[in-house]
């Protein structure tokens, strides 16, 4: 539909969208998940338009999706992701990306390096989530680390933590998923394939997105082992908290991170994220884009916008 042009409030820039990547997510939203109305999309390549430093307006950005209050004790700590007055691109109290403009404050906006194709920028969001684990835990390189799921944020931590020189195992259900991450030279495995009650690691992370992959990492993690849950869960998730307790396990949440390192990890070629993507398309295909992002068999969809004359 037609929307008027965002109209940024004070501190914000405006944002000409070149690329949007619909995620899990965006699906969901799409469902009613978090009962959100609006314009759905957070994860973005754009132009600055308009903002309050004229250094900023034409560089090419993306942009951190939490927007704080500026004033609570989390905001002034840098911690505006948890700041409970906070609206999230695309996703609470914020029109996102799917559209030819944004708004955002302009200090949740990060320059993109030069080189940097836009169908790579566009995955800064979900690269930086995968990397904030690193910001979480100390990963030892002797350590032997478990990723359970082959979607796209499995893959993208995988694809990170395998950088740190651990012994990385990455386990999934789809063959031509888990390819890409082989491709690359790194173990995979099916669940079923892990053999019962010796596989034990030292750190094992849960991308799933279901209850069996928090099953399968309380089976396979060390005694004194960590597990970072990247997921969430639909409904109720119930299970015997006697083994956290008696095996002594730390279990890390583990959300957003930070873009520049994400960016970086991107520049320096360290990261690829191109195989994941499965199909690119037009603005005007946005339902038949949706229709490809839930299908289980494809990865990574992406949007291309095309600013339309006024």
């Amino acid at each position: 539909m037609e929307l008027p042009d965002p109209i940024p409030r004070e501190g914000e820039a405006l944002v000409r969208v070149l690329m949007a990547g619909i995620c899990k997510t965006d699906v969901e939203i799409a469902k009613g998940y978090m009962g959100f109305h609006g314009v759905p999309g957070h994860e973005f390549v754009g132009v600055v338009e308009s903002a309050p430093s004229l250094e900023l307006v034409g560089a090419r950005v993306v942009g951190e999706i939490n927007a704080g209050c500026g004033a609570c004790a989390y905001c002034r700590q840098g911690m505006e992701r948890h700041c409970p007055e906070r609206s999230v691109l695309g996703i609470v109290g914020r029109n996102g990306a799917m559209a030819e403009y944004l708004t955002l404050p302009a200090s949740n906006l990060v320059l993109v390096p030069q080189n940097l194709s836009d169908k790579k920028a566009v995955f800064t969001e979900p690269l930086a989530a995968a990397s904030e684990i690193l910001e979480q835990i100390r990963l030892e390189p002797s350590w032997r680390v478990l990723v359970i799921g082959d979607g796209k944020l499995g893959l993208l931590v995988a694809m990170v933590l395998r950088l740190t020189g651990c012994d990385l195992l990455l386990a999934g259900k789809h063959p031509e998923k888990l390819s890409i991450f082989s491709n690359l030279g790194g173990s995979t495995v099916r669940p079923s394939d892990l053999t019962a009650g010796s596989d034990k690691f030292d750190v094992v992370v849960e991308c799933s997105g279901s209850a069996s992959g928090w099953e399968l990492a309380m089976d396979r993690v060390k005694p004194r082992g960590i597990i970072v849950l990247k997921s969430t869960y639909h409904g109720d998730l119930a299970f015997n908290t006697a083994p956290l307790v008696v095996n002594e396990i730390t279990v890390v949440g583990s959300r957003c991170g930070r873009f520049a390192p994400a960016l970086r990890l991107m520049d320096q070629g360290l990261v690829d994220p191109s195989p994941l993507i499965s199909h690119i398309f037009a603005f005007a295909e946005a339902e038949e884009a949706f229709r490809a992002a839930m299908d289980s068999q494809n990865l990574k969809v992406l949007l291309r916008m095309e600013r339309a004359p006024h």
